[in-house]
């Protein structure tokens, strides 16, 4: 099982907190070793002043009264015992009569000359000062966390706002900027890195921009140069005489003709300019009719009809042009079905107007009709799965030749209508285009009263 990935913010802020933990620390355990040794060591200094004057007064058989001495104590720790016992003084914490003191012991004559100090109050103030910076640890760690997450914060939404807009490019819309809503997030002033990368962004798409706006006008401004004089060559060539070279020249002038307006109705899609004019008609007789206009051998498939809202132009153009790849680049049966994947129908105890009842007593969305164009050839490449077509592509081995311009203006022309177009492989081989309508929003008029 993977582990959820962490975001950078909080990658950040949990950064920060383990250095500014691993500092307190640190710095932590250096206070209360300075302050510990400078403590004992006084306490330590004025218990073996008390020593010396108790070995003197020991010495001179005078009365050590005042001074915190014994002989031979019962309760010096063995360490400090054995220690004398070897001509050597020294100093330890232990305990007499039940409280922590610091003993210090030397020896005299045959016996153990011991001074003891009280240490019950230098433990405390030792423990008070672990207290303290324990918690001064804790407050830091948590105000430099919440300073880093905040920090943090702000980088990753300047970061979310940037790759947000990249996404946005990617998806075709090239006039997304982040500019001035990622100056204004950032703070007026700002010049970072983060403002870097989506100033770089933003240099890209404008550059990108220009060239995709540029070569647009150039398409259009050459479909549109030769539109003219292509109708003239055509009107000229039909007075040739007849015979195999007029065939020839005809056919190679209307190919030429079809490019033309191929590229002129690229370009309007383009440009952003068209607009669908929608209505609702009875998808059936719509596709019978569109594909048998063609002229080719084409198996229409109704398997569940629907009243769609479209329009009829603009959808006859993306049959054709599927129906069209399909023969040219597939191999037969091709076939074109039509069908309403939920069924269309109202299920028992269903909503009169097709629609599904859910458990909680909610509607299902309505369903969506389809048109699926399928041949059996050897399927669209790996390439044009994974980026949808290209112009002036058909490199894949076996789909034959042509300029590519077909399937991309099914694609726009499908953006129009604002229906998805998906282009996938059958599992048993072929190609398959699905085509998704968008059901009319009058449940009368989906009933299918509206002829095609």
């Amino acid at each position: 099982m993977t582990r959820p990935a962490l975001s950078l913010r909080w990658k950040i802020a949990l950064t920060v907190t383990a250095v500014c933990c691993a500092v307190a620390a640190v710095l932590g355990v250096l206070v209360h070793n300075a302050v510990a040794r400078q403590t004992v060591g006084q306490v330590r200094k004025e218990t073996l002043a008390d020593l010396d004057e108790a070995l003197d007064l020991y010495e001179y058989g005078t009365s050590r009264e005042g001074l915190n001495s014994v002989l031979d104590p019962a309760e010096l720790p063995a360490q400090l015992r054995a220690l004398v016992r070897h001509d050597r003084r020294g100093s330890m914490v232990g305990t007499y009569h039940g409280q922590r003191v610091m003993w210090t012991a030397a020896p005299a004559g045959d016996q153990v000359m011991a001074v003891w100090s009280p240490y019950e109050n230098t433990r405390r103030s030792l423990e008070n000062l672990d207290t303290a910076i324990f918690g001064s640890a804790v407050l830091a760690a948590t105000a430099v966390a919440l300073a880093g997450l905040f920090l943090a914060h702000r980088i990753s939404r300047r970061l979310g706002t940037t790759a947000a807009v990249a996404r946005r490019i990617t998806a075709g819309d090239l006039d997304a900027r982040v500019g001035t809503e990622g100056e204004r997030r950032a703070g007026p002033g700002a010049k970072d890195e983060v403002a870097a990368v989506a100033e770089a962004l933003d240099s890209v798409a404008g550059s990108l921009q220009g060239r995709l706006q540029a070569e647009q006008r150039f398409t259009a401004d050459v479909a549109h140069e030769l539109r003219t004089p292509l109708t003239g060559i055509l009107a000229s060539a039909e007075l040739l005489p007849e015979g195999r070279p007029k065939e020839m020249i005809n056919d190679r002038l209307r190919a030429l003709h079809r490019l033309t307006e191929d590229l002129l109705e690229i370009s309007r899609i383009d440009s952003g300019a068209e607009r669908a004019d929608l209505a609702s008609y009875e998808l059936g007789p719509l596709v019978r009719r569109s594909v048998r206009a063609l002229g080719h051998d084409t198996e229409v498939r109704v398997v569940r009809d629907a009243v769609v809202r479209t329009d009829r132009r603009r959808l006859d153009r993306i049959l054709c042009n599927l129906v069209l790849n399909a023969h040219r680049h597939g191999r037969p049966p091709v076939v074109v079905t039509v069908d309403v994947p939920d069924g269309g129908r109202p299920a028992p105890g269903g909503a009169p107007d097709g629609r599904r009842e859910e458990p909680n007593g909610s509607r299902a969305a309505a369903p969506v009709p389809v048109v699926e164009v399928r041949d059996h050839g050897p399927g669209f490449p790996d390439e044009l799965l994974r980026h949808g077509p290209q112009r002036f592509r058909t490199d894949a081995p076996g789909r034959g030749k042509g300029h590519g311009l077909g399937l991309t203006i099914a694609v726009g022309q499908a953006a129009v209508l604002g229906t998805d177009l998906a282009f996938t492989n059958a599992p048993d081989g072929g190609a398959r285009a699905v085509l998704r309508l968008n059901p009319p929003p009058d449940p009368a008029v989906r009933q299918g009263r509206t002829p095609g």
